[in-house]
């Protein structure tokens, strides 16, 4: 199931409500928010590439960090220790795009995730469940377009970890043993889902409430 199929454009228009940008948190969070009127130019290049990556791995380390600060009822302790642990890997990989891309790196953007319902397992777990899918895409469909070469190692090792992401909420979702943790991402011929930055964009826009300049990315 894509992204889009999880959460129908009827759905995605309710809740972007006119705002333009890519949304996920009412408030602004620490260190993730800035005015959603001032845009966020991407830039040109692999400067581009990883401030499209820089801004994703904020979207996920926000939403993480909202999930273990409003814990839903009834969490247990395992699911408790698996949204621990993938929100400090988002934190770190933030940290290292931040590092990375030094004075080119975009400010913090504003989330809004104000339409998942935290007090809900079966909510914060389908919203887990598309970030993560979405965010393997993403890497592997910007992998290619990357010239340096340590750029595109250190995406690869940034991927790998994003599918053991998608891996632990599935076992959440559906249980360790269960045969659908790739059910719909991998194809016939073993290969992960991969998607271009313009169309991970368009799907990550009810998320994202900073508006993103994007034009060199394709």
């Amino acid at each position: 199931m894509t992204f889009e199929q999880r959460y129908p454009r009827r759905t995605i228009l309710r809740w972007s409500a006119g705002a333009a940008g890519i949304l996920v948190c009412g408030s602004m969070l620490p260190n993730f928010g800035i005015s959603s009127a001032l845009a966020a130019d991407l830039g040109e290049g692999d400067v581009a590439i990883l401030n499209y990556a820089y801004a994703l791995e904020q979207l996920e380390a926000a939403f993480y960090t909202k999930v273990t600060d409003h814990p839903f009822k009834g969490i247990t302790q395992q699911e408790t220790e698996t949204f621990t642990e993938i929100r400090d890997h988002e934190r770190a990989h933030v940290e290292f795009f931040r590092k990375a891309l030094g004075g080119h790196a975009i400010p913090g953007i504003e989330v809004d995730f104000s339409k998942v319902d935290f007090d809900r397992r079966s909510s914060v777990l389908a919203a887990a469940d598309a970030f993560e899918t979405l965010g393997v895409a993403a890497f592997n469909g910007a992998g290619p377009l990357l010239v340096n070469a340590d750029y595109l190692a250190a995406a690869g090792t940034i991927v790998s970890v994003e599918a053991r992401h998608a891996a632990m909420i599935s076992a959440l979702l559906h249980g360790p043993s269960s045969a659908s943790a790739g059910k719909g991402h991998v194809s016939s011929k073993g290969l992960d889902s991969t998607m271009p930055p313009s169309k991970v964009l368009v799907q990550a826009k009810p998320f994202i409430k900073t508006p993103l300049t994007a034009a060199s990315l394709k």
